[in-house]
């Protein structure tokens, strides 16, 4: 039974992995920003109340036998999250990562990064944010620290992918270690 997390920095490509690992597995792929997030117009601009979220995500998960969950959850709750089969963790440069975050920034808002001061002021407040991931000065909430001390203390079978691998190659990194488990 395949019960996979994979997590990491915004921009560290969990969500491109998790829909080509689970599309090579047979086995849905869920992402925490469907369940953090409203749908919104534009989008990520309204958090879902705690309790509706973690409602929704406990009953998804417990409601399939095999699945890969995809973004960082730490601070969801306990007793949330069946036990998981392999934890994945993804570390890319930083460099790499806001290159691919403005891009992603670029394809959903288009020029009013640029040229909207409210976007832009949005845009650049995001990619400070993303970029403290790995500096730790307090801006962001989630950062490298907090990802590393989770995942020392979890009782489950763990796998780092620490470098700008590509997706076929994470693929078969992760098949590997599932049959050593």
């Amino acid at each position: 039974m395949n019960r996979i997390h994979i997590f990491g920095a915004s921009g560290s490509g969990v969500t491109t992995l998790g829909l080509a690992l689970g599309e090579k597995m047979g086995i849905p792929y869920f992402d925490s920003d469907s369940y953090f997030w409203e749908k919104t117009d534009p989008p990520f601009t309204h958090k879902k109340p705690p309790l509706i979220r973690n409602k929704e995500i406990k009953d998804t998960l417990h409601s399939h036998r095999e699945w890969i969950f995809g973004g960082s959850s730490l601070s969801w709750g306990t007793d949330i999250f069946p036990d998981y089969s392999l934890v994945v963790f993804l570390k890319i440069p930083k460099e790499i990562r806001l290159q691919r975050i403005e891009k992603r920034e670029f394809d959903r808002y288009g020029e009013a990064i640029y040229t909207d001061p409210i976007q832009r002021a949005k845009t650049r407040e995001f990619l400070a944010w993303c970029g403290d991931y790995d500096d730790c000065t307090g801006i962001a909430n989630r950062n490298i620290k907090v990802h590393e001390h989770w995942l020392q203390n979890l009782a489950f079978p763990t796998l780092r992918i620490d470098g700008d691998f590509s997706v076929e190659q994470r693929i078969e990194i992760i098949l590997k270690e599932l049959k050593k488990n």
